[in-house]
């Protein structure tokens, strides 16, 4: 069974709802799993992510990049960094922001080089956008993301309201793959 971890930073819950949808995705597949905010971490959090096989990373998207407190766990990450200890484990990642681009795009480049920085192997979502004329807002990837999953939560709706159901199915599906990758790459 792989070990998965999914950190990630939320500011008004909106991404949490997200990292709780690719959680659920996560153990539906068969991984073993768990959420780890950015600002619950401590040794043993750092040494968890040190033993999992992969790590999902989550943020929402500010100002068209990862808010400042995901920014401070990966820049605490050089630790590990300097000791290779993520080399070769899986590296996945997701976004949300209130509009639908909101340069989400820039953030997922970001958590892509965080991975790369730390010898990780990268995998995307794997699926195709709803992108066709029949397509609705609670298809699966109305957002379109092939590199990281894409969220879109409207900035006046509460963390009840949003991201939309299409959007947390999607994180669903988003996990269930990370899952399935990293057992086939862990041998697990």
């Amino acid at each position: 069974m792989p070990k998965i971890v999914i950190v990630y930073h939320s500011g008004y819950g909106h991404t949490k709802k997200v990292a709780e949808a690719v959680l659920a995705g996560t153990q539906g597949a068969g991984a073993e799993a768990k959420l780890m905010p950015v600002g619950d971490l401590d040794d043993a959090g750092w040494a968890e992510l040190d033993a999992a096989d992969a790590i999902i990373f989550g943020a929402p998207t500010y100002m068209g990049g990862p808010s400042a407190d995901f920014k401070k766990f990966a820049d605490a990450s050089s630790k590990p960094w300097f000791a290779q200890k993520w080399k070769d484990k899986v590296a996945a990642g997701f976004t949300n922001s209130a509009t639908m681009n909101g340069d989400k795009f820039n953030t997922i480049t970001y958590l892509v080089t965080l991975a790369m920085q730390h010898g990780m192997i990268w995998a995307g979502t794997g699926m195709m956008p709803s992108n066709t004329k029949a397509a609705t807002r609670n298809d699966l990837n109305f957002v379109g993301g092939f590199t990281g999953l894409l969220a879109q939560s409207p900035a006046d709706a509460s963390p009840e309201e949003a991201p939309p159901p299409g959007d947390l199915e999607t994180a669903k599906a988003f996990g269930a793959r990370i899952a399935t990758v990293t057992a086939r790459w862990a041998g697990k």
